[in-house]
């Protein structure tokens, strides 16, 4: 089955196994947390493993996940990291017959008719869910809720609203924590304006972030390096700004195809739309490509995800300026 966020609250007790997967690695997260608290799981029947775990630790997780609960109620295994690679083995698990614990299976941006997108699509007691970062709707709705409803803020100002919606969204935990930062430091007015928004968004690095992604696709490579050096100083981890690198090209190739123009700060807007003239639609689908390659390089090979990164953001960078050349020329 294919799940949305309503089906996984009202269903999630009643399926054997879930595939929690996208992008938004922090709503995955959040889901997988979500899960554990709705079915009421202890700490003592959680068995978590990452999927390059699977097959050494095989014996032990048919052990957990096909026995009762030493200590009552409901068991649960997480599998995290995983890709269709995986997905053989995630099958034979799912269908035992003698299974006794949920399995929540947790993957990044997986293919439509891959391994595991069909085996948890394509079963009745089981359910895909996928975690697809937050569009400019989707992320003011989510801001609108968690500041108004949640923390009691009366107002949100039209330019402070445009300003969290440019630099927010690539990830759901950041986005979050943010606006736990924000509720608070506004507390006493009850009203967000952008020059708060302004002094609470550099402690995450939003400038050098639009620094490093603007510049980037625009081909400006000693601003993207310099920006990227700032970020990973301030010791931003590099498989977030993988995924944020990922998010930023999507909406790139959404305005270059769809002619979707996202809401963008005013400051950043002239090097977005320079992006879009330079970027054909088969050069973004390659980065996109090669983008969850990286991403599965940082989580398996054991290789300097910062060596990864630096490599990556330069050549890409360096492409982005020939591409700029190109079209002048």
């Amino acid at each position: 089955m294919k799940w949305k966020d309503s089906d996984f609250k009202s269903g999630i007790e009643r399926v054997r196994a879930v595939l929690i997967y996208g992008p938004d690695a922090g709503q995955v997260d959040e889901y997988c947390d979500l899960a554990i608290e709705k079915l009421g799981i202890d700490k003592d029947n959680l068995f978590a493993l990452d999927s390059d775990e699977l097959r050494e630790k095989q014996d032990a997780l048919f052990a957990e996940a096909c026995s009762p609960s030493m200590f009552g109620g409901r068991k649960m295994v997480l599998i995290s990291n995983a890709g269709d690679a995986c997905a053989r083995s995630v099958a034979e698990l799912v269908e035992h017959s003698g299974l006794c614990a949920t399995v929540v299976v947790c993957g990044g941006d997986l293919r439509a008719g891959g391994g595991l997108r069909s085996l948890f699509e394509g079963a009745d007691d089981m359910a895909a869910l996928a975690c697809y970062t937050d569009d400019a709707r989707t992320l003011a709705t989510l801001i609108r809720n968690e500041l108004s409803a949640s923390a009691g803020i009366q107002q949100i100002t039209p330019d402070a609203m445009a300003y969290m919606t440019a630099h927010l969204g690539g990830d759901r935990g950041i986005t979050r924590g943010f606006l736990t930062k924000i509720a608070l430091y506004v507390d006493d007015k009850r009203i967000v304006e952008l020059s708060d928004v302004e002094k609470c968004l550099p402690d995450t690095g939003a400038a050098d972030m639009d620094d490093f992604l603007y510049s980037l696709t625009a081909g400006h490579i000693q601003q993207t390096m310099m920006a990227m050096d700032r970020l990973l100083y301030d010791n931003k981890d590099p498989n977030m700004l993988v995924r944020m690198l990922g998010g930023h090209f999507k909406k790139l190739q959404n305005a270059v195809v769809n002619g979707q123009l996202p809401r963008l700060f005013w400051k950043v807007e002239d090097k977005f739309r320079h992006a879009m003239k330079i970027w054909p639609e088969r050069e973004i689908t390659a980065v996109l490509v090669r983008l969850n390659e990286l991403e599965r390089q940082l989580r398996t090979t054991g290789m300097p995800g910062e060596v990864l990164l630096r490599d990556f953001a330069l050549k890409l960078s360096v492409r982005a300026a020939k591409l700029a050349i190109k079209q002048r020329n």
